[in-house]
């Protein structure tokens, strides 16, 4: 079982090496700007005595105000895990940095984003539809939807 990170003491090292990157942290989980996501995922990855070398999962969430996208990161060498999220507060074309190129776990979760909330990543070498056929009108997972 992993160790949960303080995320008060991550964020604030975070923010220090990518200015306006945290918007906020809680006991669980750091908000970072959807613009810097893919700097922090590439941080976090990469830095020395944080090394969250697997991602296990990206969800999404519509509340209808904004999508929130989550992700959850695990150091295996250190035994600890994160969740990040990130919001998103357009309707009409929400995107975000693919995180593929640092994980490639995300590659066909963030299709799936895709295919049911039309979020898109930019960078993902094959946004595609996942699961309902190309043509297929509207987004299922929207709270708007039908």
């Amino acid at each position: 079982m992993t160790v949960a990170v303080n995320t008060e003491e991550l964020g604030k090292k975070i923010a220090e090496a990518i200015p306006g990157s945290v918007i906020s942290s809680d006991k669980g989980w750091l908000i970072i700007d959807s613009k810097a996501l893919a700097q922090v995922a590439g941080f976090l990855k990469d830095t020395p005595r944080m090394e969250f070398d697997y991602l296990t999962v990206v969800t999404a969430v519509d509340y209808l105000d904004y999508f929130e996208l989550v992700y959850r990161l695990v150091s295996m060498k250190n035994n600890q895990s994160i969740i990040l999220k990130t919001r998103l507060y357009t309707r009409e074309d929400p995107v975000v940095a693919s995180v593929t190129p640092i994980w490639r776990a995300a590659y066909y979760q963030e299709r799936e984003i895709f295919d049911l909330l039309g979020i898109k990543f930019e960078g993902h070498p094959y946004l595609k539809r996942l699961l309902l056929w190309e043509g297929f009108n509207g987004y299922p997972l929207r709270r708007d939807y039908l």
